[in-house]
């Protein structure tokens, strides 16, 4: 007796060269110039507040370059917003809202980061090429290196404590309104009994 062999319910598999999910990321990642404009604004004035209150709170707003760090922040989370929304579209792409939140929260975080710790790293080895060798020499090579991991050090070390704890806060309602934006919508079906008859 022959036993009746089981048909496949669900969706029909996909080749092995079908970049569809690809291109649906890469769609959903383009970004909108409305969106690169006044979300550049926003998570820039966002964290300028937050280091001019870490500013106030630490030392009571006296130092001489109180507006020049408020202009580093600022330009670094601009700059870092449309990196941030796009990465944050691709990875979240069809996700759950918890993991567009998680998502949102870590491309916001490390594209601020380090956008403005390369902003600060370039100023910084400005300042000091003056005391520098020759250009495209080793000796210039070296102090190029040396100079740029000692100025993301001391971002690292002194830098991040502008974004406390204000932007600690923007970050997660920032998260928050990207992840509650986030549409989830399933894959369409395909496969189904209805398509191949």
């Amino acid at each position: 007796m022959k036993t009746p062999v089981k048909r496949h319910r669900g969706p029909a598999p996909r080749p092995a060269n079908d970049n569809s999910n690809l291109r649906d990321r890469l769609q959903a990642a383009k970004l909108g110039w409305r969106d690169v404009v006044l979300g550049s604004i926003g998570w820039g004035a966002a964290m300028a507040i937050s280091a001019q209150a870490w500013l106030w709170l630490s030392v009571a707003a006296l130092t001489s370059h109180y507006w020049s760090l408020t202009a580093l922040a600022f330009g670094g989370a601009a700059l870092a917003w449309p990196p941030s929304l796009a990465a944050f579209r691709f990875i979240a792409f069809r996700r759950g809202r918890e993991a567009a939140f998680a998502t949102a929260f870590l491309c916001l975080t490390v594209f601020t980061i380090g956008v403005t710790s390369v902003i600060f790293a370039i100023i910084y080895r400005n300042f000091y090429a003056q005391w520098h060798g020759d250009p495209l020499t080793k000796l210039w090579l070296v102090q190029l290196v040396f100079t740029t991991a000692s100025a993301l050090y001391q971002f690292a070390v002194q830098g991040l404590r502008l974004y406390l704890p204000l932007g600690v806060m923007f970050l997660f309602g920032a998260s928050w309104l990207l992840a509650s934006g986030h549409s989830h919508a399933k894959p369409r079906k395909t496969g189904t009994r209805a398509d191949h008859l």
